[in-house]
């Protein structure tokens, strides 16, 4: 059902709409974040960056969830996205049959200290709560967690980038 869960902490953009759309072949894109199934503005930003031909759904974490568990939806090819590590572990944890999330882009805009944040790839920059997530996440024994940024990169494994901190 879910091709990937990719964190992007810019959800849709030029990487996302146009190369891993194509790449995952998945026709439903679905936002799982909260502050967006909230904001109207970013709702309609989000709609523009989508191509065409795809269908996008806005929703909450929890919605989305329930989305994903939805049996009307086994046989969908869903492209999943969320802006945090800890909102894809929630997604994880929550969900049957995740194969893989795609930690790709995480922490960048991320207000908090950065004398706390810890950087796990060189797109991934954590904060402790993020990366307490992270960990949580990679010790999914049924999840294959990993960063990739564009298809082309090489897969590199989050548990293992983890055992290096």
């Amino acid at each position: 059902m879910i091709s990937q869960i990719r964190v992007d902490d810019r959800l849709i953009h030029g990487q996302v709409a146009v190369v891993w759309t194509k790449e995952l072949n998945s026709p439903l894109l679905v936002v799982a974040n909260d502050e967006a199934a909230k904001n109207e503005i970013m709702q309609m930003t989000l709609k523009m960056a989508v191509p065409t031909g795809m269908k996008l759904l806005i929703r909450s974490v929890e919605d989305a969830i329930q989305i994903f568990n939805d049996p009307r939806g086994k046989d969908k090819r869903i492209f999943a996205i969320v802006n945090c590590v800890s909102d894809a572990t929630k997604i994880a944890k929550n969900v049957q049959n995740i194969d893989s999330v795609n930690v790709a882009n995480a922490g960048r805009f991320d207000k908090s200290d950065p004398k706390q944040k810890t950087m796990l790839f060189h797109s991934v920059l954590l904060n402790p709560e993020e990366l307490a997530a992270a960990q949580e996440l990679a010790a999914l024994p049924q999840v294959k967690a990993y960063n990739q940024v564009l298809p082309n990169n090489p897969k590199l494994d989050l548990q293992e980038a983890l055992t290096k901190l």
